[in-house]
């Protein structure tokens, strides 16, 4: 069978590109959020007054060219994200793949919040010379996100799904006229093996060797937890969060409570704005309709994470690397989080790693010498167990009955969520290895044939896609519940997830519960 990129047509790169040099809003609709210069967690102070970023929008780099992959729940052409050819849909391996309405789409409300703070543009934007603080942009206004959808309505997602995400972005990474030099990767989970086996681990690092910078949300389980599985790497980009004291400068600014610090082995590489981040909203999405208290008006909504800390960075890298192309991953790491980060004096050294990312420096700093940034460690050879990949992190079926009558039976053992054995990694070194899945899915590191359990990744294209704003069509919000910390507070790890339906492949019809963001 001919392999399927799973894409759906990817437009051209910035075609408008001569004239995108920098801001200028022209008449057309623009996303306003209210008290936005004085407020600590809008995008205008995170790129202005934080991060730095609105120094390299000033020298005409927007990170036009690249292309970041969010593996995620999901992206929904909200306003800040319909801007021609911001969004590219890649393949959607989530439960939700089954139905028309889902596909592609973010039900879930967290991935689009992400896709805002890495590169949202409003509608209205033209060039990026004039903004002030009405108008909404993320950190790389003028890169593209490629949409690669592994979670469902309700979050839930399997660790074998977002390795198979990984896996497509490698193979599909130069498909089409793309370019993608960034994954972001909001997901965690508390593997109870070591990173040197764990073949998340493994994909994760096998991207990075394919010259992907890979950033990863440290997780949300507090200052004394260990960091949450792809991030317990120590190849890839490890971002914490912090938070503004409130002033208009960083120099007080502390590390968030809920963010992971790791341990003396490994620990974060450099910490990012992650508390009440003001982004897209998702209007009708889970995140939405569970906390209105998170509204900041009809177009933004306030989320905290050290996912929305990896989103900031991984804009970042954007910049960076649209600045400096030649760069490497360990480049791109050593210039962000070793020789210019800045260090926060109210933080412990390994809740912070170098400190918070500064795009002032970055953007004038030498670049680092390749081999001075090569990084040593033994890499993982993906050899271990896929069940203790996932550590306690299960997704449910609903074995008979229904409601509070169904018997929920988690899906555990070297299976994948089809019920395929996982037979994990053939390894001729210990950077080169494939994926064996069985059935026909996957082959090597490419996806063989056109579907996914009898769906077509190119589904509705993204120009196609409806939203109606309010409501979803096909899935109904009274059986979902959301819990654990508050989504304008501080995190997405250790909810529990239950309700959403997939139909398709040996699971019809079941019910799953599972798996948290960071």
């Amino acid at each position: 069978m001919v392999a399927s990129s799973g894409l759906t047509a990817a437009p051209a790169l910035a075609a408008d590109s001569t004239t995108d040099s920098f801001v200028q809003w022209e008449d057309a609709k623009v996303l306003t959020a209210s008290t936005t210069e004085g407020n600590p967690g809008s995008m205008y102070w995170v790129t202005n007054r934080s991060t730095g970023a609105g120094a390299y929008w000033r020298s005409g780099i927007t990170g036009a060219g690249i292309d970041i992959a969010l593996i995620d729940t999901g992206v929904t052409p909200v306003d800040g994200l319909t801007y021609k050819g911001k969004v590219i849909n890649g393949p959607d391996l989530s439960f939700d793949s089954q139905s028309d309405d889902l596909r592609h789409l973010d039900a879930y409300g967290h991935g689009t919040h992400m896709a805002g703070i890495i590169a949202g543009r409003a509608d209205g934007a033209r060039t990026v010379a004039a903004w002030n603080d009405d108008h909404f942009l993320g950190m790389a206004p003028g890169a593209r996100i490629v949409n690669v959808k592994v979670a469902d309505a309700v979050g839930a997602v399997d660790v074998s799904q977002v390795i198979a995400g990984i896996d497509w972005v490698i193979q599909h990474r130069r498909d089409n006229g793309m370019n993608i030099r960034v994954i972001t990767l909001a997901y965690g989970t508390n593997s109870i093996q070591s990173y040197e086996i764990d073949p998340l681990a493994h994909a994760v690092e096998r991207a990075w060797e394919s010259g992907i910078v890979v950033v990863t949300a440290a997780g949300n389980d507090g200052n004394g937890s260990a960091l949450r599985n792809p991030a317990s790497d120590p190849f890839v980009i490890a971002v914490g969060a912090s938070e503004a004291a409130g002033r208009a400068t960083v120099a007080d600014d502390r590390v968030a409570e809920f963010s992971n610090c790791g341990t003396s082995r490994r620990y974060v590489d450099v910490v990012a704005p992650g508390k009440s981040i003001v982004s897209l909203r998702n209007p009708g999405s889970v995140a939405d309709v569970m906390n209105p208290e998170a509204r900041v008006d009809a177009d933004l909504f306030l989320g905290s994470g050290t996912s929305q800390a990896a989103a900031v960075v991984s804009g970042a890298v954007a910049l960076v690397l649209e600045q400096r192309p030649e760069l490497t991953p360990n480049q791109v790491k050593q210039l962000l989080a070793e020789d210019t980060a800045r260090y926060l004096y109210n933080a412990k050294s390994y809740c912070q790693g170098g400190g918070i990312i500064n795009l002032w420096s970055a953007r004038t700093a030498e670049t680092p010498n390749e081999k001075a940034s090569w990084q040593g460690y033994q890499h993982s050879n993906g050899t271990g167990a896929i069940e203790d990949a996932r550590g306690k992190m299960h997704v449910y079926r609903s074995a008979n009955g229904t409601g509070s009558d169904a018997k929920m039976i988690p899906l555990t053992g070297e299976v994948d969520i089809l019920g395929n054995p996982w037979k994990g990694y053939t390894c001729k070194s210990a950077v080169t290895c494939q994926s064996l899945w069985d059935g026909g899915m996957f082959n090597g590191a490419s996806w063989s044939g056109a579907s996914w359990s009898g769906a077509s990744w190119s589904g509705a294209s993204w120009s196609g896609a409806s939203w109606s704003g309010a409501s979803w069509s096909g899935a109904s919000w009274s059986s979902m519940t959301w819990s654990g910390a508050s989504w304008s507070g501080a995190s997405w790890s250790g909810a529990s997830w239950s309700g959403a339906s997939w139909s398709g492949a040996s699971w019809s019809n079941d019910a799953w519960s599972a798996e948290a963001w960071s």
